[in-house]
């Protein structure tokens, strides 16, 4: 159990590091729109990531393994997401970074950064077989599933928050020039094409 458990930190810690779109998004907010909505937007690609760990243990995510209508559906679904969010950016670019919003509309945007997360989690099928398929390699005979997916998906977190808390404090350093409006704007349009590209890759993505 020792090894295994030791073998599935390593695997989950080069998953977690390997950069997509959550790296990407993550980067972004905290360059655009600081820290603070950087580590919400964290927060929603976790929860995602214990919504997939909670389907896993309840035999959920089979369905996804194993039906290749729900696997496309919930493709095109996040590409079609991600391209909105793509092409929002590109028309739409920001130049100007707001210190001071009334309170109302400062709780919505962190729940607009929260749920940008989370959807750009869930509606990645990659991340839901990936589950599927590596989360039960782990589980000992005999083990409660669920509990052992959850707590999985829950380690996957913790790394995740603790790699999420490097990048940010790294892009902190620049945060202050990258504010600047011509520079935002550059940044969206960059990032808007990122997301496009993340969109079409997973568009024409296979299992």
């Amino acid at each position: 159990m020792a090894t295994s458990l030791f073998t599935f930190l390593i695997a989950i810690t080069i998953l977690t590091m390997t950069p997509g779109f959550d790296t990407a998004l993550i980067l972004r907010t905290s360059a655009t729109s600081g820290w603070k909505k950087a580590l919400v937007t964290g927060m929603g690609v976790n929860a995602g990531c214990m919504v997939w760990g909670a389907a896993v243990g309840l035999g959920l995510g089979a369905l996804l393994l194993a039906s290749e209508m729900a696997y496309n559906a919930l493709k095109l679904l996040g590409a079609a997401y991600l391209l909105w969010l793509g092409v929002g950016l590109l028309l739409k670019p920001r130049c100007s970074f707001q210190h001071h919003a009334p309170e109302d509309k400062h709780q919505s945007r962190y729940r607009g950064v929260f749920m940008r997360g989370l959807l750009g989690n869930l509606l990645n099928p990659k991340v839901g077989v990936f589950y599927v398929s590596f989360l039960p390699q782990f589980i000992p005979a005999g083990a409660s599933v669920a509990l052992w997916s959850l707590g999985m998906a829950f380690t996957h977190v913790v790394i995740g928050t603790l790699w999420n808390s490097i990048l940010i404090a790294s892009t902190q350093y620049f945060a202050e020039k990258w504010r600047k409006p011509a520079v935002m704007k550059v940044m969206d349009r960059l990032t808007g094409c990122v997301f496009i590209g993340f969109a079409a890759k997973l568009a024409l993505s296979r299992r």
